[in-house]
């Protein structure tokens, strides 16, 4: 009996929609099976979770169906673990074991807390789907004149702040950082949009804020003695691959992630590739870069395939695109610093273009 070839997929986000995609479109041969394992039935476009949380789009808009095809098979549930000498995927509850011939980790990115009291049990997160949906509802909940604080000022916590100020008037918002000034990786320049933007728009700004504690309804700065009063807390303050990766015991860079080999394999195990935020890559974690390495993973697979050498080019990534609510925006382009409704109508095209899998 001939027995079919297997690979998975864990997680269906961009780096893991990608890799699926690119092999089928390639075409897959006729001993072998793709499985992608999702807890989710959709992709959720996580570059969108602040719309989500601020209640501007509804859930449906931000969600994207999983390729249809007779050689993809749709696997739901939780990953628990992955045993890379018995080559297996263990799943959640009666899920079992799935069996692997090759692996694709594109689990990306959880909440990094930096060991601050209560901040992972009393802080709202927008790092899944469904952590998302509770942050929508607590964060809408809020009374008239409440006040939600939002923790860490780099691009997910200042589109959160933007796109609650454009859902919730009636709100006091405010977003700390630990550094002087909110977009601290990013020019002057965009730094001063944004502030005149969140100034204008009546959002406060706190810097130089290093929190000890998270309390419900109470923060804690480690430079002041008053306890800064919140309604809800919102954690934007970092992020680090998922708890299965933490626990792997392989090399990694200083955020944790992965160290790969040139064609973005595990060099102890070739057969397991890491794509996107628990990969070690040369740029910072971003949808942009899961899903362009994700293609060249699958072009790596085909080249396998075919008994070829894998040849890849250089990932070139596009710029960066941030939204302050629904009319204006931020960017970068190479060096160049984009202000104003050009770069949010660049969002609004590249967000048609991932949900219409273009590009």
């Amino acid at each position: 009996m001939h027995i079919m070839k297997r690979v998975v997929i864990l997680g269906g986000g961009y780096g893991g929609q990608a890799v699926a995609n690119q092999l089928i479109e390639h075409g897959v041969p006729s001993d072998t099976i793709i499985t992608l394992i999702d807890r989710m039935p959709f992709q959720g476009l996580k570059t969108e979770y602040y719309a989500l949380a601020a209640g501007t789009v509804s859930d449906l808009e931000v969600r994207v169906a999983f390729p249809r095809d007779p050689r993809l098979l749709l696997t739901y549930g939780e990953v628990l673990d992955v045993d890379l000498q018995r080559q297996v995927v263990i799943m959640d509850g009666d899920g079992g074991e799935i069996a692997y011939d090759n692996l694709v980790i594109a689990l990306g990115c959880t909440d990094k807390f930096h060991g601050i009291v209560g901040a992972e049990e009393y802080a709202c997160s927008i790092q899944t789907f469904s952590a998302t949906r509770k942050t929508y509802q607590l964060l809408n909940d809020v009374k008239p004149n409440g006040q939600v604080t939002i923790v860490g000022g780099g691009l997910s916590g200042v589109e959160v702040a933007a796109e609650l100020r454009e859902s919730r008037g009636d709100l006091n918002i405010r977003i700390l950082d630990r550094g002087p000034s909110i977009l601290s990786a990013f020019p002057a320049k965009l730094q001063g949009y944004v502030s005149d933007w969140f100034r204008e728009h009546d959002v406060e700004m706190r810097g130089n804020v290093s929190l000890t504690r998270v309390e419900p309804g109470m923060l804690y700065d480690g430079n002041c003695t008053d306890p800064i009063y919140t309604d809800e807390t919102v954690w934007t303050a970092g992020i680090q691959p998922v708890e299965l990766v933490q626990r792997m015991d392989l090399p990694k860079d200083p955020s944790g992630r992965l160290i790969i080999n040139e064609y973005h394999q595990l060099p102890q195990h070739t057969n397991v590739y890491i794509v996107g935020d628990c990969a070690s890559l040369p740029y910072a974690p971003s949808g942009q870069a899961a899903g362009a390495q994700g293609k060249q993973v699958a072009d790596v697979i085909h080249a396998i395939w075919e008994g070829k050498t894998p040849k890849l080019g250089k990932i070139k990534l596009k710029g960066m695109l941030g939204s302050l609510g629904k009319k204006a925006g931020f960017g970068l382009m190479g060096k160049t610093a984009l202000m104003g409704r050009v770069p949010r109508m660049l969002k609004t095209g590249v967000l048609w273009k991932s949900k219409h899998h273009i590009g």
